[in-house]
């Protein structure tokens, strides 16, 4: 009879609930019977990678917070580019003439020199011409001031009225013709424009509605054919009422008879100066300075503290024309008038349109 049998330790052993004792082991029994094959060899099984779930896809890395810095910089670029886009769109709107849009907030000459006439000066006599007029009767000499880099130049218009040729000398002393691009008689403005010019220095154009009486004010011109004079002074008063001749003969007659000693007529409270300004007139409110002005100066420029011109230098007083005095006693006594910048810029598409009124 066949008998079965148990080895030790072939039975796990339980408990009185019939749990395993704690570290028993299951034990695989060998058959007895060494003929058959051993089992297949299987890996061992891991408890954990059966209870372990499918692993979750990786997350997306999150995309790292721009930090203020990172930020402000953004915000900075992006209206750097709003803003230089809209200047260049105005800029294209404007045309070349950004110095006749600026106002008295720009400083052409460094802030802590505002006011210091020697800094003036040099900063804007490049922009101040000589303009010489040959006439049918004689010749006229007057200045003007760059508006453009290409040559487009004001000056009054009695300084070129009538004229057969006209030739402009910069600061640096080169030459250069220019045509008569458009006059305004009632306001006494003309425009020219050179021949052949670039790259000249074009000035500043102010906002004279800004101009207050006591504002130091420097004068640049050609008086006496004495190019590049510089004079200083302050604004004396606002709102003169000048009246002056739109009569183009005589103003010939003025200038070629040495009436007046070549300045421009004009009349002012009733009284007239510098000659006879004859039957055909206009009249405009003038800024009175102080600054010495003389024959010459007309056309030239007024300018204020930061460097801007507030004004073209057009009529001056000078005591021989009234008095009957010497040729020794004439120059200024510091009575000057100069038309308003803001008139000028207003005038100024009705110049560049040709337009001889």
């Amino acid at each position: 009879m066949t008998e079965s049998f148990r080895r030790s330790g072939e039975y796990e052993s339980y408990d009185s609930y019939g749990n395993p004792y704690q570290g028993a082991q299951q034990q695989h029994v060998s058959p007895v019977n060494p003929e058959w094959p051993p089992p297949p060899v299987q890996p061992p099984v891991q408890p954990t990678a059966l209870l372990a779930e499918p692993a979750a896809a990786a997350p997306a890395p999150k995309k790292r917070a721009r930090g203020p810095l990172a930020l402000l910089a953004a915000v900075a670029i992006v209206a750097a580019a709003i803003g230089g886009g809209t200047a260049y769109a105005f800029q294209e709107l404007a045309g070349n003439d950004t110095a006749a849009s600026s106002s008295t907030s720009t400083n052409v000459v460094p802030a802590g020199k505002k006011g210091d006439v020697a800094t003036i000066a040099a900063a804007v006599s490049p922009s101040v011409v000589e303009v010489s007029a040959t006439l049918s009767n004689g010749s006229s000499t007057g200045s003007g001031v760059i508006i453009t880099s290409n040559g487009e130049i004001v000056t009054n218009n009695h300084v070129i009225s009538g004229a057969s040729s006209i030739k402009v000398t910069t600061s640096s002393g080169k030459s250069y013709t220019a045509k008569v691009v458009g006059t305004d008689s009632k306001k006494d403005l003309a425009l020219i424009k050179l021949e052949g010019a670039s790259g000249l220095k074009a000035a500043t154009l102010g906002n004279s509605s800004g101009v207050q009486v006591g504002d130091t004010v420097v004068a640049i011109g050609s008086p006496e054919g004495l190019s590049g004079t510089v004079t200083s002074g302050i604004v004396s008063a606002l709102n003169r009422d000048v009246t002056v001749s739109t009569d183009e003969s005589q103003s010939q007659s003025q200038q070629g008879q040495g009436g007046g000693n070549g300045q421009w007529p004009f009349s002012f409270g009733g009284q007239q100066f510098n000659g006879d300004t004859g039957s055909s007139t206009t009249t405009y409110k003038a800024i009175q300075t102080d600054a010495s002005l003389n024959p010459g100066n007309s056309g030239g420029a007024l300018i204020d503290a930061a460097g801007n011109i507030i004004g073209i230098n057009s009529a001056m007083y000078s005591a021989s024309s009234s008095s009957g005095s010497g040729s020794s006693d004439a120059g200024s006594v510091g009575l000057g008038f100069a038309i308003p910048i803001n008139t000028v810029k207003s005038d100024l598409a009705t110049l560049r349109s040709g337009s001889t009124s």
